[in-house]
């Protein structure tokens, strides 16, 4: 973000005149020099639209307006591609601004946050700081959406081991230890450097060849954890399994046969099913998934809640670990439905004898309103972002020296690492 609103220039679409004024009064006090102004989402559009030249960085806007409503506009907007950020501003129902939020997130819209009218400026510039100007969101050099690359590229990147696991830590939300990680697979290309999972793990599985890749991740997972516990580190390391290599009846034997190989037992690995696909050989899979359990391996029912997974899947497969999904963690502290739907899965799973991961958490408030509904252990940007190997064990030797990786340590005494963020 810009150092201060001066940089920034804004729309303030709300059809009470009085409203209207207040808000542009209160970006005005804040700091802001370019402030617009129209009644309704059409005088919006059309401002947008006419003066293209002239870019306006954040739209905030009232829902409830004639001629064309909030909803409408900002359908608008994703329909065009204006790429501008939205604070949406109601006194309407709570459950209906979050439904809205969902669909501007939808329509690939930037939405800052939501205010429940009475606005103040505190929340404002709450949510304005959080903005991030379009040309600076691909400053990670990551190729995602997608794919640039051809099937004979992406195999060749597995052949020869370019691709690398990317490490994000699983804390105990109790104690703050870091407890684990997730291994996260990014391409170190040659040519265009650090390439999302976006742009090469679809086509390997629609073409079958996930496999490569998987076992890939395995070994040099398996190889980090033991150097991990020869440093004194004793966690745990989860590995993603594709549901569509659950077919073959050998898979089993091959992933204990890495595992083993590398010096690390069983227990040490979590392999979390990722529910991309349907089970198409539904004994085969149980087979597999049972005797990697009877093995030792932890089993993580991973982004529960979203795709094929189900209250069906927990009863029949014997997973240790339930993994809910982002998309309910993200807005749990302020959203009374996802609050309610995550407290209900963390006792379910409890009941079950089964630990609960909530994936995606980023804000303090969030972390608050997991640990008060006994959530057992959090990942996500708050605690760190994925990092490679070198910077991920320098995460654990500074979270060991500060005493935990919990948000509740000193930012200073951080690892200087870019990959490394803990939230404060």
């Amino acid at each position: 973000m810009p150092n201060s609103l001066n940089q920034l220039s804004f729309l303030v679409v709300e059809d009470d005149d009085f409203q209207r004024k207040v808000v542009t009064e209160m970006l005005l006090s804040l700091g802001a020099t370019t402030v617009r102004n129209a009644s309704n989402g059409r005088q919006a559009l059309n401002i947008l639209r006419r003066e293209i030249h002239k870019k306006i960085d954040i739209v905030i806007c009232d829902l409830n307006m004639p001629e064309m409503d909030g909803m409408e506009f900002l359908r608008h907007l994703g329909e065009e591609q204006q790429h501008v950020s939205i604070i949406i501003t109601s006194s309407l129902d709570k459950k209906l601004i979050d439904s809205v939020g969902k669909m501007a997130n939808m329509h690939e819209i930037q939405l800052l946050g939501k205010i429940e009218k009475p606005v103040t400026p505190s929340a404002l510039k709450t949510l304005i700081s959080q903005y991030i100007a379009p040309g600076n969101k691909g400053r990670q050099q990551i190729i995602a959406q997608s794919s640039p690359f051809t099937l004979f590229e992406i195999l060749d990147g597995v052949r020869s081991k370019q691709i690398e696991p990317f490490y994000q830590p699983k804390v105990s939300i109790e104690s703050g230890e870091v407890i684990g990680a997730e291994v996260l697979a990014r391409w170190i290309h040659p040519q265009h450097g650090v390439i999302s999972p976006d742009a090469f793990i679809p086509l390997l599985e629609q073409s079958g060849n996930i496999d490569g890749l998987t076992f890939l991740m395995l070994e040099k997972a398996a190889s980090a954890c033991k150097m991990f516990h020869s440093k004194g580190f004793y966690i745990s390391i989860s590995v993603n399994l594709s549901l569509v290599s659950l077919d073959d009846t050998n898979l089993a034997d091959r992933i204990i046969q890495v595992v083993k190989s590398a010096g690390i037992e069983p227990e040490h690995i979590i392999l979390e099913i990722t529910e991309s696909a349907a089970m198409t050989n539904i004994a085969h899979s149980l087979e597999n998934l049972a005797r990697l359990r009877m093995c030792g391996f932890g089993l993580s029912i991973d982004d529960y809640g979203t795709g094929y997974s189900s209250m069906q899947q927990l009863t029949r497969i014997p997973f240790s670990e339930l993994k809910i999904d982002r998309s309910f963690v993200k807005d749990v502290s302020d959203n009374e439905a996802l609050h309610v739907v995550v407290e209900q899965s963390i006792q379910m799973a409890n009941k079950l004898g089964v630990k609960t991961v909530a994936e995606g958490v980023e804000t303090r408030q969030g972390w608050d309103a997991l640990k008060d509904i006994g959530c057992d252990t959090i990942q996500g940007f708050f605690i760190a972002k994925p990092m490679n190997l070198e910077s991920f064990l320098d995460f654990l030797v500074w979270a060991s020296v500060s005493g935990n990786g919990s948000p509740g340590s000193e930012a200073a005494s951080q690892p200087k690492s870019d990959n490394t963020t803990i939230g404060k």
